[in-house]
């Protein structure tokens, strides 16, 4: 079935995670969808999203890669900069500390 947020758009790459979806369109828009538990799909909350919702962090931003973890997910922007959010147990986010972060934070060693 078509994904009614993608309409008119062409998406050009995807990735799946624990419960949760992202995708990346040509223009750079990116959106998550499904469970949002620990922040995982960076809205700034743990709200599960059912439809895609864009990442409104990334507002102005092209986004050119993107990877779903178990509770966190992690992107790369086309100026390069290294983006990571979700669950930060055991230091997976790269942030120098065990924080969880709802919204994408850029990590600083990139």
């Amino acid at each position: 079935k078509k994904i009614e947020a993608f309409a008119g758009r062409r998406v050009v790459a995807v990735s799946g995670g624990e419960y949760h979806s992202l995708a990346i369109a040509a223009d750079g828009a990116f959106w998550s969808w499904g469970d949002g538990l620990r922040g995982k799909l960076g809205h700034g909350d743990q709200q599960s999203q059912p439809l895609p919702k864009k990442i409104e962090a990334f507002a102005g931003r092209r986004v050119v890669a993107v990877s779903g973890g178990e509770y966190h997910s992690l992107a790369i922007a086309a100026d390069g900069a290294f983006w990571s959010w979700g669950d930060g147990l055991r230091g997976k986010l790269g942030h120098g500390d065990q924080q969880s972060q709802p919204l994408p934070k850029k990590i600083e060693a990139f």
